[in-house]
């Protein structure tokens, strides 16, 4: 084996790097991760929230292995589309590991989903964290309400950030646009809202206190919907052990509900954590989003929910959805759009039943938007393992002696390790303009002219 090619420099990409280079049946293999963005690091980069440090600090570690002397970052090349076809890579590369994660969010599929102040917490995440397909001014945040349709990790996320007040966020790499229209932010009420239970919630314990702790926001949770959920009580006769984080949620929940009244002081924002509410329909007025209709639900005999017949309303002139992730397709690949995922036998992309020669999947475009960060090692390890048992027959497919200089040749513009490092460089810069620390620079043109040398730095 001479040259592997990595589609995707997030976790799972770089993870897979990682495993191709240390595999002792891989000897002396070359490994280029490709990225369609100029810049490394996948969702740790525009992914976790900018208050999330010890987290994005995971960004010291991934770069490591970008340095390591087989591996070669390939920044500003798009795969499929107007980019490189899996078709072309499998000419350049005796193998491709593809780790483009789970790209777009799921959709409620309800009326008035597409109504102007109805936006993805994707969308959200990617404004904020200064992602350059996002649009700088594309959140004015002039509402008063709003509600936040999802009870997992991302929705507190997103929740906390709304609660924050701007100069928390200053010594954080927040663009400037995002900045701005934090610190002018009317909102007053955010309303987390979700179907089910809070023993089937999907935050982790860490990230629920993290919004007890927020200065000047009030937490609200009704004990009636507490004690809908039949595991609340954990006491009942013969029913099992809830997990440990399941138990530690529902202590912070239960202590929430206790302290109502507070200290008698009005907060500057409220946090209303909502359960049992099944959003069935987005309001309008003045052709924008006024508001939530949500079903209520109840615990069934199964560990689903049931409607009840009654009905909610909720006011909200912002409306953002963190309902899960999902996978797109990518042209020349098989794809599951049930599971939106493509379809592989050990990380081996597969054709119907037989594996696709050359061509391998890591990450949640492998298993799906599940686990946290750490479980794309395991599963890079696993894909990296096909790939090393097919070596011998991968070792007769052609590769290009230089496949960047051939991407060039495509008409592509690579970005390698030397223009990030600029685009770094142009990110510090920026911020001691501003006063702060790096600051992201959260467009197109910006970074290519920084990756090119053409910037503040």
């Amino acid at each position: 084996m001479q040259r592997v090619a990595v589609v995707g420099s997030g976790p799972s990409g770089i993870y897979a790097a990682q495993a191709l280079v240390a595999h002792p049946l891989l000897p002396g293999v070359r490994v280029h991760v490709l990225d369609r963005l100029p810049c490394p690091y996948g969702l740790v980069r525009y992914g976790v929230a900018p208050d999330h440090e010890k987290i994005k600090s995971l960004q010291q570690s991934l770069r490591a292995v970008l340095e390591h002397e087989r591996v070669t970052f390939v920044g500003n090349v798009p795969v499929g589309g107007d980019g490189v076809s899996p078709e072309q890579l499998g000419g350049l590369y005796q193998a491709v590991v593809y780790c483009v994660g789970a790209a777009t969010d799921r959709p409620l599929g309800i009326p008035g989903e597409e109504l102007p102040g109805s936006h993805s917490a994707t969308d959200f995440v990617s404004w904020y964290s200064a992602h350059p397909d996002a649009a700088a001014g594309r959140f004015a945040l002039q509402a008063r309400s709003v509600v936040v349709i999802g009870i997992g990790n991302v929705a507190v996320d997103v929740a906390r950030i709304l609660a924050r007040g701007a100069d928390e966020l200053r010594p954080t790499d927040v663009p400037e646009p995002a900045l701005g229209a934090l610190a002018g932010s009317r909102v007053r009420e955010i309303h987390m809202a979700g179907r089910r239970g809070p023993s089937q919630a999907r935050f982790t314990t860490k990230e629920l206190r993290e919004l007890g702790a927020l200065p000047g926001a009030r937490i609200t949770v009704d004990p009636a919907e507490l004690v809908l959920d039949p595991a609340y009580a954990g006491t009942a006769p013969g029913s099992p052990a809830l997990p440990a984080m399941v138990r530690r949620n529902l202590d912070v929940l239960r202590g929430w509900a206790a302290d109502a009244s507070a200290d008698g002081r009005t907060p500057a924002r409220t946090i209303g954590l909502r359960f049992y509410l099944r959003p069935v329909a987005l309001l309008e007025r003045r052709g924008r989003v006024a508001g939530v209709r949500f079903a209520r639900t109840a615990p069934d005999s199964t560990g689903g929910v049931r409607d009840t017949g009654t009905f909610e309303e909720i006011d909200a002139q912002l409306v953002l959805r963190a309902v899960g992730y999902r996978g797109m397709p990518l042209p020349g690949l098989p794809f599951d759009p049930v599971r939106g995922t493509v379809p592989h036998l050990a990380g081996r992309v597969l054709r119907g039943a037989v594996p696709s020669p050359g061509q391998y999947v890591a990450g949640w475009i492998k298993r799906g938007p599940t686990g946290v960060i750490g479980s794309n090692r395991s599963c890079a390890k696993e894909t990296v393992a096909s790939l090393a048992e097919d070596a011998p027959l991968l070792a007769g497919r052609p590769a290009a002696p230089d496949p960047v200089a051939a991407l060039r040749a495509c008409g592509l513009r690579p970005v390698e390790w030397d223009g990030w490092l600029s685009i770094e460089r142009a990110e510090a810069a920026l911020g001691r303009s501003l006063g702060r620390g790096p600051v992201k620079i959260p467009d197109w043109p910006g970074l290519m002219d920084a990756a090119r040398g053409d910037s503040l730095a």
